[in-house]
């Protein structure tokens, strides 16, 4: 029995030892290329309330609740949402934002797990369009790399990541061009 315990004991070091020699950084980017110019791809993403269109989060839970605090898009715009196990809960709000080229979000998280992060959407123009890169950073914590122990975040997250880009582009490149005919 004694020898049970040293032995169990022993593998339980390692595993936490294991988990815990996971990456320090959590980073997972997906891009697209968009044939839409870069200024009808941004009012989407600085503006929370156009979100439900195109992102797979807001998709996977229709009733979800959501509300926004402060200015109706751009730095200092405030989402905060509570959903079913598939969205959880938490708040996005812009922290910066370079027109047509860049914003970036910081992400908190209360549940399934509490974690903050930081969003980035760049938008980079091409030769006919924009090519738009959706990209989430952090440091995990200890449940984090327990996760990342079992399964592969970069292709979870970066699924979704897919998914929301080409909703994204499918709205932005069936919009009618401001001005056109």
């Amino acid at each position: 029995m004694k020898l049970t315990l040293i032995v169990v004991a022993i593998a339980l070091v390692a595993f936490v030892g294991l988990v815990q020699s996971r990456p320090g950084r959590l980073h997972v980017e997906r891009a697209a290329r968009m044939e839409a110019p870069g200024d009808a791809v941004f009012p989407h993403l600085v503006d929370f309330r156009r979100w439900p269109a195109w992102s797979p989060y807001d998709r996977r839970d229709p009733a979800m609740q959501r509300s926004y605090e402060g200015p109706p898009s751009g730095v200092g715009a405030v989402y905060r949402w509570n959903g079913n196990a598939d969205v959880g809960e938490g708040s996005a709000r812009i922290v910066d934002v370079a027109p047509g080229r860049r914003v970036v979000i910081a992400l908190d998280f209360v549940r399934p797990m509490k974690a903050s992060n930081t969003a980035t959407f760049t938008l980079v123009p091409d030769d006919r369009g924009t090519r738009v890169t959706w990209a989430i950073d952090g440091t995990p914590g200890f449940l984090a790399k327990l996760m990342g122990t079992f399964m592969d975040m970069d292709r979870m997250i970066g699924g979704d990541f897919e998914q929301g880009l080409a909703s994204l582009k499918g709205l932005v490149e069936r919009a009618p061009v401001e001005g056109g005919v």
